[in-house]
């Protein structure tokens, strides 16, 4: 086929139900398909908050990423093949917070330690048996009715991402408005070769385009300006379906498809555009590549870095687009789910690492870029996995599990209580849709009356079609302000007494997990001159006292370390 090409035999090389990607960096990537959104946001343009959706495709064993701690005992006799050591273990359960209520105690799998640091700096909310009623385990319908955003009975052909962003655009019309100066991006951005039901409006096709340029940003340009069926032999020089049709869903359906070419052009070299002013920032992040243990074929490399490293970089260039899908598979671990020889290696810890390291990279990332304050992700997984572990070495499809929160905008926490671990299932604490429409309303600034278009029935007083009403959950800040009270709460250098001192004072301290503290003395030219402690101390409040023999007089800093937290304080020593 040549490089000139009719509109015609451009359509004819189109599958009318299938999306065609495109990359950036190698990455596909596909566009939400806003021809069916006729207006443009209101909100977009007064705020600029972004959410990306982290899919963990295959049903997450959420027992292994977030231990039971008061009932460990029962979680291990219920999956003794595979459970997390607790103790006397090199790899084992990282304690996640000792502050917390006896009921919601909980640890992380020994790889999730890059998550354990975002939830010490304010940065992570866990959200406890998350699902939905009738959760029937199957993959397929439990995505569906994840993305549609309705009842296991409801059977919408909209996703709930769709229904939001199709109640933030107006006055604009499409096509011929779009893009414009106000919103030159796509309104989503789904990463991969699919294009899921989330984004979905009523009666629309999606729409992406697919070039194979795993080249630099000037070279994707170039080669989204030569794509076949952008030269037009006018032999339909108006692009638009005949007369005959008018009135009709084909028509609708032709026109959007003849409308195709002109926007994947626009939008294409629009995001190669900020894709290469994104790169000129200062200070690189580095994110992990791949696994640094022993794991199964496959699961070495970190596929959610590069999707995670685009977001960066399109939105330090200055895209607009207001949510990313972002996905990585291999969570159907019916079998191998860890290592026979030991239950924290394997497929299942590969991808916990993997999620951990990348996130934490990302955030890192978005805070050098000044874009911290911008971006929200949250997880999503079809259901959870059983409490008992089977014969295989994995779990099989069960219904509840965690779910992740991340970013600066978020309440930080642990919501909900450890599962009832006496049942064959995680039962359901809080409803998705109920979770989602707190981030809705919370993060993406949607007031109650739109909540209830979004999610059906949601914010009624009969609730949705299974009786569902909304509850109001701590997971996103609408306003977001310090973390000082939550980090202080959890670690704290208090000031020593006596304090002028002359022969010895009291030093005590607090942390929310079991971790080495070091607290040393530097003289006022920042010189070390003792180091007073340096061992692993048990979560809670600590003191030492000190011998100051032998220091002499003058003014001092005391400085402890612990983890990502520092903190000093003024010491002055007298003869």
């Amino acid at each position: 086929m040549t490089m000139k090409n009719s509109r015609r035999e451009f359509l004819k090389s189109i599958p009318v139900a299938m999306s065609v990607p495109f990359t950036i960096a190698g990455i596909p990537v596909n566009l939400m398909p806003d021809n069916a959104l006729t207006r443009m946001a209101k909100e977009s343009l007064s705020n600029d908050r972004v959410l990306v959706i982290l899919q963990m495709h295959g049903g997450n064993d959420g027992l292994n990423s977030v231990i039971p701690v008061d009932n460990y005992e029962l979680y291990y006799s219920k999956r003794a093949n595979i459970a997390i050591p607790a103790k006397n273990s090199l790899r084992k359960m990282i304690p996640l917070d000792g502050t917390l209520a006896p009921e919601k105690q909980v640890g992380l799998h020994p790889d999730m330690q890059a998550m354990k640091d975002m939830y010490d700096r304010g940065r992570l909310t866990i959200v406890q048996g998350v699902s939905y009623k009738n959760n029937n385990g199957s993959h397929f319908r439990g995505r569906d009715i994840w993305f549609m955003g309705g009842s296991f009975e409801d059977y919408y052909q909209s996703g709930w991402v769709g229904r939001y962003l199709s109640q933030e655009i107006a006055p604009k019309q499409y096509p011929q408005d779009f893009p414009n100066a106000e919103m030159p991006d796509p309104l989503a951005i789904e990463m991969g070769t699919d294009v899921s039901l989330i984004f979905h409006q009523q009666g629309n096709i999606p729409t992406s385009i697919s070039i194979d340029p795993n080249v630099n940003s000037r070279e994707f340009a170039d080669l989204v300006a030569g794509l076949e069926g952008f030269v037009d032999e006018e032999i339909d020089p108006r692009g638009i379906p005949p007369q005959f049709l008018q009135g009709s869903p084909y028509y609708n359906e032709l026109d959007w498809i003849l409308s195709l070419e002109d926007k994947s052009k626009d939008y294409a070299e629009r995001l190669a555009q900020v894709y290469a002013a994104g790169n000129k920032i200062t200070g690189h992040t580095s994110y992990p590549e791949k696994y640094p243990f022993n794991a199964p074929e496959g699961s070495y490399r970190n596929h959610l870095t590069p999707q995670l490293q685009t977001i960066a970089r399109l939105l330090s260039g200055g895209c607009k687009t207001k949510v990313f899908l972002v996905k990585i598979g291999g969570f159907d671990t019916h079998a191998d789910q860890v290592e026979s020889y030991d239950p924290t290696m394997g497929a299942h810890a590969a991808l916990m690492y993997h999620i951990s390291s990348a996130m934490h990279a990302f955030q890192e990332d978005l805070r050098k870029r000044g874009l911290e304050d911008r971006v929200l992700t949250i997880t999503t997984s079809e259901f959870g996995r059983r409490i008992y572990s089977n014969g295989s070495f994995g779990t099989d499809h069960g219904t509840g599990g965690p779910m992740f929160i991340f970013g600066k905008g978020v309440k930080p926490g642990v919501v909900g209580n450890v599962p009832d671990l006496t049942k064959g299932n995680v039962e359901m604490q809080h409803d998705y849709r109920v979770v989602y429409g707190n981030i809705v309303r919370d993060w993406l600034l949607v007031d109650d009356a739109r909540l209830n278009d979004i999610f059906p029935g949601l914010m009624s007083a009969q609730g949705t079609t299974d009786g569902v009403t909304f509850e109001a959950l701590p997971l996103a800040q609408q306003v977001i302000t310090g973390l000082d009270n939550f980090i202080g709460d959890r670690f704290a250098l208090e000031d020593c007494y006596p304090n002028p001192a002359k022969e010895k004072t009291r030093i005590s301290f607090r942390i929310n997990s079991a971790n080495t503290v070091t607290i040393d003395l530097f003289d006022k030219q920042g010189k070390k001159v003792a180091q007073w402690v340096n061992e692993t101390f048990a979560p809670g409040t600590h003191s030492r006292e000190i011998d100051l023999h032998g220091i002499p007089s003058g003014n001092y800093i005391y400085q402890m370390k612990t983890g990502f937290f520092q903190q000093s304080k003024k010491l002055v020593i007298t003869k």
